[in-house]
């Protein structure tokens, strides 16, 4: 038996002794664990996995074990997500840090900012939200004007974010700001980490049409971030904020590949709804149905090669901005697709629909539209691949 061979059959026999049979099953949205200062469980299952998971090294398995990883390998990696694939075990937490920020940590974080910042990220013991885009600046991200100013061992920062996701619930943010105010727009931004609890920090949510939202307002006056809080080079926080946007987006398809509560199953839905064709309006219903199976499939086939391809350090930014357009279409298709299938039992609002999962596929499938938006538009994404994967000019 191969190394591999062996490392297979002790993490199936591990994932079988440790993950609860309720940890096996489709994840309702008010059951998602985020990691955190202020953890929340609703049963012992969730606990349990939780913290099963997180003394194993696995909630970051490709980590070093110095800073709370798995130490495992590319090839062991794909093992332990396989087999997790294979008893639908649920992640034991959502936590973006460990998905996002983490990986631009751990290649170009100085080794202080390692130690402090990596250990209680993979122990899931800090919640952090994204700091990027403006009213001004969303898809020109390049405009923003969030200003980080030297002051002795401080950074005076003023300005403010938006769509800031879990803003109000997260414990500290990885923000880009303008350091060089005189500087080219790509040149004179930098990354930097803070405290959301800090002095001068305030939080405003953002509500949605879907009746949910996740997204907040944030507002900086002269909050003081120690200088040891900017990561990598003064003024050299574009490259670090394209790596990390690379990650955002293998992190928002993983809501899909664990079957999160914003993906729902469509084999389930047209086994339960789409009955046997009888006109030429349900064979076409029908077509569009297996069409979208199809789409799904070979969606999560390149994810999987997305996944391969960066835990072997090759470049998957193509990959990844052609992945981010295809799912947030794919998505929104599905639900359009989904609404004409269960017609009236897909109304529902706050305790109304036919079904419990049916409850959230209204609100869903109006959040599908702003997610054509979130992490870079459709539109920005098509510009992204035209230029930067397919080489074509720009237009005249």
């Amino acid at each position: 038996m191969s190394d591999i061979d062996d490392f297979r059959k002790q993490t199936r026999a591990w994932l079988e002794a440790n993950c609860p049979e309720s940890m096996r099953t489709p994840m309702p949205s008010d059951e998602m664990v985020w990691g955190g200062q202020n953890l929340e469980f609703k049963h012992d299952d969730q606990r349990l996995w939780f913290e099963r998971m997180r003394d194993k090294g696995w909630f970051c398995p490709d980590w070093p074990e110095a800073y709370g990883g798995g130490g495992l390998n590319a090839q062991q990696v794909a093992v332990l997500e396989s087999e997790m694939r294979r008893l639908h075990c649920r992640p034991p937490q959502i936590n973006l840090g460990i998905w996002m920020l983490g990986p631009v940590l751990l290649e170009s974080a100085s080794d202080a900012q390692k130690e402090r910042f990596l250990p209680p990220m993979a122990r899931g013991e800090v919640r952090w939200c994204q700091g990027f885009s403006e009213p001004n600046a969303g898809s020109d991200l390049a405009s923003l004007r969030t200003s980080a100013v030297l002051d002795g061992d401080d950074y005076i920062v003023n300005g403010t974010k938006i769509w800031t996701s879990y803003g109000n619930k997260s414990d500290w943010m990885y923000a880009l700001v303008r350091t060089g105010p005189m500087e080219p727009k790509q040149a004179g931004i930098s990354l930097i980490l803070l405290d959301m609890h800090a002095p001068g920090v305030s939080v405003s949510p953002i509500d949605l049409i879907s009746g949910k939202s996740s997204f907040c307002q944030v507002f900086f006056d002269n909050v003081r971030v120690p200088k040891d809080q900017l990561i990598g080079e003064v003024n050299q926080g574009w490259a670090l904020g394209k790596a990390l946007l690379q990650h955002e987006r293998r992190a928002m398809s993983k809501f899909s590949e664990f079957a999160l509560p914003t993906h729902f199953d469509l084999h389930t839905y047209l086994e339960s709804f789409l009955s046997e064709p009888t006109t030429s309006a349900d064979q076409a219903l029908h077509q569009r149905a297996i069409a979208c199976l199809m789409d799904e499939e070979a969606y999560s086939l390149t994810n999987r090669r997305i996944g391969d391809t960066m835990r072997v350090r090759q470049d998957a930014s193509g990959l990844m901005a052609i992945s981010k357009l295809v799912h947030s279409e794919q998505e929104r298709d599905k639900f359009e697709l989904l609404l004409e299938i269960l017609g009236n039992k897909a109304l529902g609002w706050s305790g109304d629909g036919f079904l419990e999962r049916e409850l959230e596929l209204t609100g869903s499938w109006l959040m599908s539209f702003a997610q054509t938006i979130a992490g870079g538009s459709s539109e920005v994404q098509l510009n992204v691949i035209a230029k930067r994967v397919l080489g074509l000019p720009d237009a005249k």
